[in-house]
């Protein structure tokens, strides 16, 4: 029983000093990193979407303060991200008996430069990609809302995961 006791103490007291943040998300935030900023995320694509810019730049913002908990700042956050989309393309994907495209690949790719002003080591500037592949007799007007939500949140998650999740 002393035994125990005495290990118990040794423990306690070897980690009094510690201090690691975990939660369900993955994410393992500094208790002083309070606030985020994102700057909007322009499209410097070839092929223009009209919407994807506002998607990239809100989805961040809403992954960040429902997710992390911090607050927003319009700019100089502990966290700060900026960045421009680079890419939105269709290809087309395998080929058919009868030689005609068999699938429809569109991609999206986005350049995000991160700056975590708490710890330098973190900063990166990088590009985050996702595609999805659908049917080449579906139009893209027809897929292109849903597919834009899913690669998006799925660029995004990686962003996040990427920014504060250090394992």
């Amino acid at each position: 029983m002393k035994k125990l006791f005495i290990y118990i103490l040794i423990c306690a007291l070897g980690c009094s000093g510690c201090s690691i943040n975990y939660s369900l998300s993955g994410a393992s935030i500094s208790p002083d990193v309070k606030t985020f900023s994102v700057a909007y995320i322009a499209n410097h694509a070839a092929n223009k979407q009209a919407t994807l810019s506002d998607v990239f730049t809100e989805g961040l913002k809403d992954k960040f303060r429902s997710t992390a908990g911090l607050s927003l700042v319009s700019s100089n956050g502990d966290l700060q991200f900026s960045g421009n989309i680079v890419d939105y393309s269709t290809s087309y994907e395998g080929v058919t008996a009868s030689q005609l495209a068999a699938q429809t690949r569109l991609t999206i790719s986005v350049q995000i430069k991160f700056v975590n002003k708490t710890d330098e080591k973190q900063n990166y500037d990088k590009r985050f990609s996702a595609y999805r592949d659908f049917d080449a007799t579906e139009s893209l007007s027809n897929v292109e809302d849903v597919l834009i939500k899913e690669l998006s949140e799925e660029i995004i998650e990686s962003i996040f995961m990427e920014s504060v999740a250090n394992w």
